[in-house]
Formats: structure tokens, sequence, C-alpha cells
């Protein structure tokens, strides 16, 4: 697959670096479910990784954390480290594994501790500055796609040749 050039305003995927790096992110993310806002915040982390499109993490005091409830899994991150998993109940809606978080990170991820990041394919709705997002494809990729952001991405058909 051949990435796309970007155009004025807009990110490639395939600019983002590995390893991956972290941004504070000052727009505004805002999450829901179950016709609940779950979360909305303008204190988001970004993290950047080749061929992957942005995943934001959200601070746990712009999460309604309430609805959460802790998983007993747990996955590895090659970058971040061990990351553990939150189910979430929202207006009647059970969703498991709806986000995931670091409760320890590597050194170079600390400022992503306990934040939380959300499968938008999971959700009911997610936003970046009231912009509808599009879940990265993939049953196990998190990123969220906005206009101006290009790919190919990574979990789209054919990708898996990379």
């Amino acid at each position: 697959m051949k990435p796309i050039k970007p155009k004025d305003g807009e990110e490639s995927v395939w600019d983002y670096p590995r390893p991956p790096r972290i941004e504070d992110f000052n727009g505004r993310i805002k999450i829901i479910c179950g016709g609940i806002v779950i979360a909305d915040t303008t204190n988001a982390k970004r993290v950047l990784e080749t061929s992957h499109p942005p995943v934001y993490y959200l601070p746990p005091e712009d999460v309604k954390m309430e609805l959460l409830e802790k998983a007993d899994n747990h996955s590895f991150c090659e970058w971040k480290g061990e990351a553990s998993y939150y189910h979430l109940n929202a207006g009647g809606k059970q969703v498991r594994y709806a986000c995931w978080y670091y409760p320890n990170p590597v050194p170079a991820f600390r400022k992503l501790q306990d934040h939380m990041a959300f499968y938008a394919q999971k959700m009911d709705e997610c936003y970046v500055n009231d912009e509808l997002v599009i879940p990265q494809p993939g049953k196990f990729y998190g990123g969220w796609i906005t206009k101006n952001i290009v790919g190919p991405f990574k979990g789209e058909e054919g990708s898996e040749n990379w």
C-alpha cells in the first residue's frame, strides 16, 4: 500500500514516528455511549505512531469513572508497557473492554499513567473538536480517524502485508 500524500492542513500517519510520540492535545474530546456523555475533556494526550491514526488518552478526572468497572485482562505494548482494561456500563448498555490504560507505563510514557483510551468502534459517538470520528479498522486498534488524517491505516484490508 502506498501512503497518501497529505494536502495542506492534513497529517499523514506515515509521517508519524516509530517509536511513538506523546503530545498534549488541547482540543476537545467527547465520548457518548448509551445516550450518556461519559467523557468530555480539553486535557487529552495524543499518541502518534507510524501507520496508526492518533490515539487519544483522557485524564480520569474528565471521565465518568463511576460507569467503569475494572476488567481482569491485560495486554502488553512494546513501547508503553502493560495495559489494563475497563468495561463500561452506561444507559443500560454494557461494553466489555471499552477502554484501556497504563497503570505503570514505562518512563518515556509516564504522562499517560491512568489516562484512558476508548475504542471508538465500541462507543455510540466519539468526537474530536466536534467532528465525529471514524474508528481505525480492525478490532484490536484504537486510533481515531478525522478528516485531516490520511493513510492508509494499519488494520485496513491489505495492511496485513506490510
